[in-house]
């Protein structure tokens, strides 16, 4: 048994005041480029380039996994794939005026990167402003490791990401999640919440891998973040996904339900949640399982782009968490950082857009999502007969 711990209270859910996600594209993929020296991934834009723009897909299911690549264990609800017990209820959702990406930072820490204190953000706009941790103070505060030259940029309104991180511990399993984090100056403090709970033990790489940073869910930051290659490269998706939604027109609240605003595997809804989350169906709340039932046919929907096609087929197989508030009219995909620049690289356009064949294809995949009504710890995706193999035991 594992015994890394945290000693920490609840992660505070993010202000009701959200800035329209405007990102800092170059310079926080530089940052987090700089500082993950261990884990290069493969592809680069000269690679990608160099891939066919047809549907073309390795057929071979791999044997093994690399659980920094494909986390979590198999029976998390990150690796399963829908089951053919699936009950399906129409999410609602309607055509929006933006399809964003909320970038993920996945850092891996070693046993020889500095100490640095970690503090609580100053303000939700000014962020590396904090000069105190009420989460921490009590025991003397938090200290962590980090690779020194990693820095990523305060908020610079209107861009306030929710820049939700993950560090793997030197340890090479144990996990922090931190939001929204902030670290203005190479070697300097850290900014943000972390999500362990009060005497919990960290979350685990290979465990379930539910626990994380989203402050509207309280859900991984790492577990369903689309990674580098997912999009661009030729092997699909294997893992379900996450999405921001419109809390606002589409979460359901209902005081008296015992967990209002959320539901498994969310930890919580938003703290604002009471006065502001106005959707009508039951079934959609944070934490909620949305897929595409297996009764629309992918080719009905006339997607154009491939990386739409990769997309409908993950959300078909494995379905995407509601993990957060978009807090405007718009969806968002969370991608790990990197990923945006790798797909507008490949693609000649933008993956943060209001327009154009991506944007369409998005609007088409969201109007025909539904939730997994019966997605619960005893029938994950529904329970029955997968649709997708298992994913694989890790590689040693």
């Amino acid at each position: 048994m594992r015994t890394t711990r945290l000693t920490a209270v609840t992660i505070p859910s993010r202000p009701l005041v959200h800035a329209r996600r405007a990102l800092a594209a170059a310079l926080l993929a530089a940052a987090i480029a700089a500082c993950d020296r261990r884990d290069a991934d493969p592809l680069s834009p000269r690679t990608t380039r160099g891939i066919d723009s047809t549907d073309a897909e390795s057929t071979a299911f791999p044997t093994s996994r690399d659980v920094y690549r494909w986390p979590f264990a198999q029976q998390s609800p990150w690796n399963l794939p829908i089951g053919n017990g699936a009950v399906y209820v129409p999410a609602g959702f309607q055509r929006a005026n933006w399809m964003g990406v909320d970038r993920e930072l996945i850092v891996r820490a070693a046993d020889g990167d500095p100490l640095v204190p970690v503090y609580a953000p100053g303000s939700w706009e000014r962020r590396c402003s904090g000069t105190s941790n009420p989460q921490w103070d009590w025991i003397g505060g938090l200290r962590l490791r980090l690779p020194a030259s990693l820095v990523v940029p305060d908020a610079a309104p209107p861009s306030t990401p929710n820049n939700v991180t993950t560090i793997i511990q030197p340890d090479g399993r144990s996990l922090v999640g931190i939001a929204p984090f902030a670290r203005c100056e190479a070697g300097g403090p850290a900014y943000g919440w972390t999500a362990t709970q009060a005497n919990e033990p960290l979350e685990d790489i290979f465990a379930d891998g539910l626990r994380g940073a989203h402050g509207g869910s309280g859900l991984s930051g790492l577990g369903g973040s689309i990674r580098l290659g997912e999009l661009t490269g030729n092997d699909p998706i294997r893992h379900a996904l996450k999405l921001n939604v419109w809390a606002q027109r589409y979460l359901f609240y209902d005081a008296a339900d015992g967990t209002p605003g959320y539901r498994w595997p969310a930890r919580n809804a938003d703290n604002y949640a009471a006065g502001v989350y106005g959707g009508r169906v039951r079934a959609v709340e944070q934490g909620t399982l949305l897929a595409i039932p297996p009764s629309i046919s992918l080719a009905s929907l006339g997607l154009v782009t491939r990386p739409g096609r990769r997309i409908a087929r993950a959300l078909q197989d494995y379905g995407a968490y509601i993990v957060d508030d978009s807090a405007w009219d718009a969806y968002d995909l969370n991608a790990e950082a990197g990923v945006a620049e790798e797909f507008a690289q490949r693609y000649g356009y933008p993956m943060s857009t209001n327009s154009g064949p991506w944007f369409e294809d998005m609007m088409r995949i969201v109007a025909v999502l539904h939730a997994v009504d019966n997605n619960t710890p005893a029938t994950i995706g529904g329970g029955g007969v997968r649709r997708r193999p298992l994913a694989p035991p890790f590689a040693p």
